[in-house]
């Protein structure tokens, strides 16, 4: 497709560089997929140039029409990688001089691989972010729609995986739009960072042509620029910073995941997943696995790892670029690709998951979970909580050596415990009047988990 091209260090050294190093040191087999980043700089490098006098307007035409061909071919799949040339800038730079001859080398002028590979995955982030958040705020309806719909559904709320109070589903499908909105708030605070232009930097000192760098960041629609050289070119904390997000994001979506494998066994039996998103046994006929959720589940432990092997690669490096910093790539590609198929399979997924609301009810009812509700009902006659927390405490004792619930205890039974308690209390143990009450801002009744859901569409 082009004629061999020595690298571009040619000069220097006496020796070929032998074949084992450069399949140990080439990065095109992975780094081919920032090539429409790569091109889109290349062309806004070349029109500065053009503009600041340093090529000629024609050269950098010539330069920009044989880039867009390159892109074509690359998207059509009829482009060859070479992996000899190492990595995507210098395939595009062999292909672009094969097309156009020696005006094509000049398009490397006042830029170094170093300020290239930081201004592509800077594009390329940049672009994957945004994707991400539009892909979190199409989760979040996913779960705001399911909460309108079960906001009067009654299940149990847990602490320590026990029983505590009744809650509705829909309060509880709430608090992971909670999470999803800081996950998509801690992105777009990234993202801010990210939008940093470093090309112009070359290799770590800039250079003493005249180029405009502000002008290229306007062409590539940076917010700002990197304002020194060295740090633009040995800067991966934007990076970091977007792998620690995606590890939180995953955090949120594992615990989603496990309580859909959890809620999905018999022992709880509050939702059936869907035979789509399940899978069998090899060998056991009756068996429904929660594959897709488990997986969701281990998926986190790929994003984690992306977290700290870059973490590991940047530690002490002395400034400014370092050979290590092509390890960079890899990790965030994977987690990239991670947190998009799991966002997307569970936005698909979700809506299809069956609730058990009378399993969910009646579970809700039982273990004594109106005890707090007895609690308040008692402070509310006027009694210190904590002496409340106390009679409650014993009532609770003695329901449980009766093998009874609160409910099934007469009034008699309950004001041997205290006087206060009157025939009204009967009004306060019912898990419906105990999740209605509950209205106080973010509180689980069903007008407010409603009102929520209202607020967060709105600000969705």
């Amino acid at each position: 497709m082009y004629p061999d091209m020595k690298k571009p260090w040619a000069g220097r050294f006496k020796e070929e560089t032998a074949r084992c190093v450069e399949e140990f040191t080439e990065s095109v087999s992975f780094d081919w997929r920032l090539w429409p980043y790569d091109i889109e700089g290349s062309v806004a490098h070349a029109r500065m140039l053009a503009r600041q006098g340093i090529i000629s307007r024609d050269e950098a035409d010539r330069i920009i029409t044989a880039l867009q061909e390159i892109a074509s071919e690359i998207e059509s799949g009829k482009f060859r990688f070479r992996r000899d040339l190492e990595d995507i800038h210098m395939n595009i730079e062999a292909a672009l001089i094969s097309k156009i001859g020696p005006v094509g080398g000049k398009l490397h002028t006042a830029r170094s691989r170093n300020d290239q590979i930081a201004l592509d995955l800077r594009l390329y982030l940049r672009a994957e972010v945004r994707g991400i958040v539009r892909m979190i705020k199409g989760l979040q309806r996913v779960f705001l729609r399911l909460a309108q719909r079960h906001a009067g559904t009654i299940m149990p709320g847990y602490t320590h995986l026990q029983r505590a109070q009744p809650v509705t589903l829909g309060h509880h499908l709430l608090a992971y739009v909670e999470m999803l909105q800081r996950d998509k708030e801690r992105l777009l605070d990234a993202l801010d960072r990210i939008n940093t232009m470093p090309l112009g930097a070359c290799a770590l000192a800039g250079t003493t042509l005249p180029i405009d760098r502000a002008y290229t960041a306007r062409l590539l629609k940076f917010k700002r620029v990197a304002v020194n050289s060295m740090d633009a070119v040995s800067d991966r904390d934007f990076a970091v910073e977007f792998l620690s997000i995606a590890a939180i994001i995953m955090l949120h979506v594992s615990r989603i995941a496990e309580e859909l494998v959890l809620w999905s066994t018999e022992e709880f039996s509050f939702v059936e997943l869907p035979d789509a998103f399940t899978t069998g046994s090899s060998i056991m006929p009756q068996k429904k696995n929660p594959d897709v959720a488990e997986l969701i589940r281990g998926k986190v432990g790929r994003v984690y790892g992306a977290l700290v092997a870059l973490l590991t690669t940047m530690k002490a490096l002395p400034l400014t670029y370092n050979r290590d910093m092509q390890e960079d790539k890899q990790p965030v590609f994977d987690a990239v690709d991670t947190l998009k198929s799991v966002i997307g399979i569970l936005a698909e997924m979700l809506p299809k998951v069956r609730f058990n609301k009378k399993r969910m009810t009646e579970t809700a009812a039982a273990g004594y979970s109106l005890a707090t509700d007895l609690a308040e009902y008692l402070v509310g006659k006027g009694l210190p909580f904590r002496d409340a927390h106390e009679v409650t405490g014993r009532v609770v004792g003695y329901a449980i050596e009766r093998n009874a619930e609160l409910h099934d205890l007469t009034l008699d039974e309950l004001q041997a415990f205290s006087p206060l308690i009157g025939p009204d209390v009967f009004d306060v143990l019912t898990i419906e009047k105990a999740v209605e009450r509950r209205n106080s801002m973010g509180g689980t009744s069903p007008d407010e988990v409603r009102r929520q859901v209202d607020r967060l569409r709105k600000a969705l």
